[in-house]
């Protein structure tokens, strides 16, 4: 008994195979293909890939050891600024504990590719025992300054 449209043939197991292949390549490689060919539009254009840069957070013990972790990421190029704000409240649990205290955020403003690196910098400067490194890409902003960040922190 045959299906389909009358004439039509089944395909041989090796086209059924290429098929299935072309279809799981392609799947695979839309990812891929869409950020490499939004990147190469936003060199070409001058505009922003969302999550090209993050944004990251650091809370610290007090203004020394903020200003001095601050200093030497961006010396380092691991971030184009840091932001340090004063007096922030944390609230959290520690070894069993529900813990306050007085801290200093830092504001890091980076290329995404960058945050590895800043955490482990971070963990090798800093005094607590866990460091808090935690990053979020930053989807829009200002076009100048997005471009400043990339400009200044190298890939």
């Amino acid at each position: 008994m045959q299906t389909g449209l009358p004439g039509a043939e089944m395909p041989h197991g090796g086209s059924v195979k290429l098929v299935v292949l072309s279809v799981l390549l392609s799947v695979f490689m839309f990812q891929l293909l869409r950020s490499v060919g939004l990147r190469a539009f936003s060199m070409a254009s001058g505009t922003y890939v969302s999550g090209t840069h993050s944004a990251a957070f650091v809370t610290c013990p007090n203004d020394t050891v903020a200003k001095e972790l601050a200093r030497g990421i961006v010396e380092k190029k691991l971030a184009a600024c840091v932001n340090i704000v004063p007096a922030i409240t944390s609230v959290y649990e520690w070894q069993g504990k529900i813990e306050e205290d007085s801290e200093v955020l830092l504001m890091i403003k980076t290329r995404s590719a960058k945050v590895a690196a800043l955490a482990e910098f971070v963990r090798s400067n800093h005094p607590y025992e866990v460091a808090e490194v935690i990053s979020l890409p930053i989807d829009q902003g200002n076009p100048p300054y997005l471009k400043w960040i990339g400009d200044t922190v190298p890939e």
